[in-house]
């Protein structure tokens, strides 16, 4: 099990965030093997596709400079030109193949882990150019590892080619004795199927290399309990600088509703265990609404409020736990309390408006509240 620095395991799976930093700095899974492999079958396929082409350019080619004057050979500038247009024509007959193996490299490179492009990875570090970094990279597992897959992809694919040679040594002997350009036509075949069997050998070394390079990075990238622990403490916050300004929030929330406090037509109490607020517009087609409410010292608070703001306090304890577990603050009380509410606000306006003598108490010990809001 790999560890960090200080010695401790790194037992954990790589988090999102740990592969997304990974991604930024460039470090991504990767397959040399199985970028090989696509460049050879796009070799395969290239030459099957413009062999005919190649084959009668390189033709022409040949033909034409084996019957090259022999005043031309002495002449530097003659033979230059010459040679120039051959060379400008044989690019001409390769440069599709070579446009082919080219977008088959940036692809299959894509393949595994995606295109990234990545500036992290553009920057210099002189740490990279450390002899000692580099001799315990050598020497150090990944190395090893290395070594042996190189050792072992060069046993496999020498063989298959040391195979083939001698299973064609005879076909091989005998270009010789054809003639040209059928002979150049059989090599061209011999190639195209020594690459075929090489291909075939590199399926097994990119099957095997593609899991390891998958398997290796989620390892290089694996955490400590500790740092786990760490980036979540990051990403949601310390919880004490969550504490406190859940904290803030609620002295924020209850100064608020404090400010409400003395718009309130009335207050009902229990009479000291709750408290709510409530405030009707006549003249709107809402229903009540709450403005404030509380338990135990809040609810003192918002009577002392009530008391200084000379609003109507009325000691009516079931209604009053009725609104305050029904009821959030600065929503309409529910339909169910229209009536009892009702029958209070009715006394309260009477009383406002001088209709009543606020010495005479109304019996508002029946109200009619549904068994559903009774706590």
């Amino acid at each position: 099990m790999a560890e960090n620095a200080d010695g401790q395991d790194k037992s954990e799976e790589p988090t999102g965030k740990k592969k997304s930093e990974s991604r930024k700095k460039g470090q991504i899974p990767r397959s040399k093997e199985l970028t090989t492999l696509f460049m050879l079958l796009s070799a395969i396929i290239g030459l099957m596709i413009f062999a005919q082409d190649m084959i009668e350019t390189i033709t022409n080619i040949m033909r034409h400079n084996f019957s090259v004057e022999r005043a031309t050979l002495f002449q530097p500038e003659q033979l230059f030109i010459h040679f120039k247009a051959e060379l400008a024509a044989m690019l001409v007959a390769l440069m599709p193949l070579f446009i082919v193996m080219l977008i088959t490299a940036i692809l299959s490179s894509a393949i595994l882990g995606g295109f990234n492009f990545s500036t992290e990875s553009l920057v210099p570090k002189l740490s990279k150019l450390s002899p000692i970094k580099g001799i315990k990279k050598m020497f150090g597992t990944q190395g090893m590892v290395e070594l042996v897959k190189s050792i072992l992809k060069i046993l496999l694919l020498g063989s298959i080619a040391v195979y083939f040679i001698w299973q064609a040594r005879d076909e091989l002997y005998g270009l010789s004795q054809e003639t040209f350009p059928s002979a150049f036509i059989h090599a061209m075949e011999l190639v195209t199927w020594q690459f075929l069997l090489v291909t075939l050998g590199m399926i097994i070394v990119a099957g095997i290399d593609v899991p390891y390079q998958i398997w290796n990075h989620t390892r290089q990238l694996k955490m400590t309990k500790q740092e786990v622990k760490d980036e979540s403490k990051n990403s949601d916050g310390n919880p004490q600088i969550k504490s406190r300004q859940r904290q803030l929030q609620r002295e924020m929330a209850m100064q608020r509703m404090m400010g409400d406090v003395p718009k309130a037509d009335v207050i009902i109490t229990n009479p000291t265990h709750f408290a709510v607020a409530l405030q009707y517009d006549p003249e709107g087609s809402g229903a009540p609404i709450m403005l404030a409410k509380g338990a135990d010292l809040v609810a003192m608070q918002i009577r002392n409020i009530a008391q200084a703001h000379d609003i109507p306090v009325m000691e009516i304890p079931p209604l009053s736990r009725a609104i305050y577990y029904s009821v959030e603050i600065g929503y309409e009380i529910p339909g169910g309390l229209y009536v009892a509410v009702a029958q209070v606000l009715a006394y309260i306006f009477q009383l406002k408006n001088g209709d009543i003598d606020g010495d005479i108490k109304p019996d508002l010990s029946n109200l009619p509240i549904p068994p559903e809001f009774k706590h």
